[in-house]
């Protein structure tokens, strides 16, 4: 007499064995789990593609990275940019400038906003929904966030100056391309260079990996210090990498590392006058 196979609520155990490993199969081809890494990863790129290593870093000034095919484009708007000899006509120049496809979906410029004399500079990433309205960065959730979080060190958008790297909203809120982060940089550098501020503050990983030369995710680069070196070769600007206020609005847990961070700019910046 053969065995019987052990049942569970009525089902064999080899059908609950199969049923697993094809629930399991189902959500590996979905990307489930590529979905808690901190990068996702491509499965429609060829496995026995090997990936590039990226190219070694000289010493001295940071790696300007601009791509072949929009090397043109960025370097008319380093000429633009360079032209501009102060903050209200980079702005202009902005307005008047067509070489990033982003203008054209976006409803406005999104500059700066704050103290152009101010010691702390912020930098996030992109215009959101609001920002697009408005004209402004950070007015929406994440820059109420980012009020109340100025407010816990004592300062406010009179005693510092944000931005972001890119100066338009991309549609639907997408992370922005490499072309479009290279045709906007020049404008950014220029706005630092004319500010010159005493310290900047990265607001995520997007703004540090373009102007700080690095690539580790932004829980990697927070809390460090790092060295901004300005185009023009004048004396670095210390900086520093903290969660991005969206972030934070979906990781609320996350803020108690935010504060810290928050606690030693401040105390690195001393008297405000």
């Amino acid at each position: 007499m053969q065995p019987q196979t052990p049942q569970i609520a009525g089902y064999e155990l080899i059908d609950l064995r199969r049923g697993l490993a094809a629930w399991a199969d189902w959500y590996v081809g979905m990307g489930v789990f590529d979905c808690i890494a901190e990068a996702g990863t491509d499965r429609l790129q060829r496995a026995e593609t090997p990936r590039q290593q990226p190219p070694a870093k000289p010493s001295g000034a940071a790696i300007r990275r601009v791509p072949a095919r929009d090397s043109e484009r960025t370097l008319h708007a380093r000429a633009i940019a360079a032209g501009c000899q102060s903050l209200a006509e980079l702005e202009a120049a902005l307005e008047h400038f067509d070489g990033c496809p982003l203008k054209e979906t976006a409803t406005r410029l999104c500059f700066a906003d704050g103290n152009a004399e101010a010691p702390l500079m912020l930098i996030g990433e992109a215009p959101g929904a609001e920002e697009d309205r408005q004209g402004k960065p950070f007015v929406g959730a994440s820059g109420q966030l980012l009020d109340r979080m100025l407010a816990t060190i004592g300062l406010d958008r009179r005693s510092v100056w944000i931005t972001n790297i890119i100066f338009w909203r991309p549609p639907g809120n997408r992370t922005p391309t490499t072309a479009e982060v290279a045709v906007c940089q020049p404008f950014l550098e220029r706005q630092i260079e004319l500010i010159r501020p005493r310290r900047i503050l990265f607001l995520g990983g997007s703004a540090a990996h373009a102007l700080l030369d690095v690539t580790d995710g932004v829980t990697k680069l927070r809390g460090r210090p790092y060295h901004y070196q300005p185009a023009d070769g004048s004396e670095p600007i210390p900086a520093m990498v903290t969660f991005h206020p969206a972030y934070l609005l979906r990781q609320p847990l996350q803020k108690r590392l935010v504060w810290r961070d928050l606690l030693t700019v401040r105390q690195q910046l001393g008297p405000i006058g």
